[in-house]
């Protein structure tokens, strides 16, 4: 059996169809039981990562996790897993954790959760993905509510992931041997813009859509309606200081899974129907 955290959201449902597709028993922890949002034969089982005395049910007969970064008691998360016997751990962690400092809030929860899982005595691995190819899902509201997509950092290129492949990768580091105590750094097939990824929904939507960047202000502005300071204050030092580059492709999600990882344009492709 293994358990799924995060099991509904873009990477985790990812991550339980990937174990689905490998054969595998998938247990999904939730906050709230609803077995209808869950594919047929994942049990879905209440738990609580900012309470690791509610993980007990959800780890019994668990004998791998995949794991989200950023919880209260990440230490407490993983002695309950060493007491239930669990053999391995993936932790979803960031790339931006590579060279990142402490005095960076998204940087330091991740590398706060890292030095958990590795001093846990549970074996592990980590993914250190890119942004996701997910996150455009953010321009949703202006998609429905014009043709004009606007964002910061319009000069910065990423070589955004799809979590399909992220999930893929999940599923391979939790049903093979050989990959105890690795770090893997995952990428997209390509770097792009902000205004390449909007040229690409314009294609597959069929849609005459174009991008304007927004100034630091504005952006901060508006990230203020929805984001701490702290966290705001960290996606600035990444990509208007420079403190983190996301842009570099690499080859390990071929390395690993033996295909090359999606494109954005396929990501969209099946995503289509969101923006509409």
């Amino acid at each position: 059996m293994i358990l799924v955290t995060g099991a509904t959201g873009n990477v985790g449902s990812e991550v339980v169809h990937a174990l689905i597709e490998a054969g595998q028993q998938v247990r999904a922890l939730v906050h709230h039981l609803n077995q209808s949002v869950l594919p047929p034969g994942v049990e879905g089982v209440v738990g609580d990562l900012n309470q690791p005395e509610t993980l007990a049910a959800a780890l019994v007969g668990v004998h791998g996790v995949f794991l989200l970064s950023g919880y209260q008691n990440m230490p407490g998360v993983l002695a309950e897993m060493r007491r239930a016997g669990v053999e391995r751990v993936v932790l979803l962690s960031s790339g931006c954790v590579v060279g990142g400092s402490m005095s960076n809030a998204i940087a330091r929860y991740n590398i706060l959760s890292e030095a958990a899982v590795r001093e846990s005595g549970v074996p592990w691995t980590i993914l250190h993905p890119s942004g996701f190819m997910s996150n455009a899902l953010r321009w949703l509201s202006q998609l429905r509510a014009g043709d004009v997509v606007r964002a910061p950092w319009g000069d910065v290129r990423i070589a955004a992931i799809d979590p399909f492949d992220i999930a893929a990768v999940a599923a391979v580091t939790l049903t093979t041997s050989g990959h105890e105590g690795q770090s893997y750094r995952l990428t997209g097939p390509e770097s792009l813009l902000p205004a390449d990824e909007v040229r690409v929904l314009a294609k597959v939507l069929g849609r005459d859509l174009r991008f304007e960047g927004q100034s630091d202000a504005e952006a901060r502005a508006e990230m203020s309606r929805t984001w701490p300071a702290e966290y705001i204050e960290a996606f600035f030092r990444f990509f208007s200081e420079g403190e983190y580059d996301d842009s570099q492709v690499l080859p390990t999600v071929e390395d690993l899974t033996g295909r090359r990882p999606r494109t954005f344009e396929q990501w969209a492709l099946a995503h289509a129907k969101a923006f509409k």
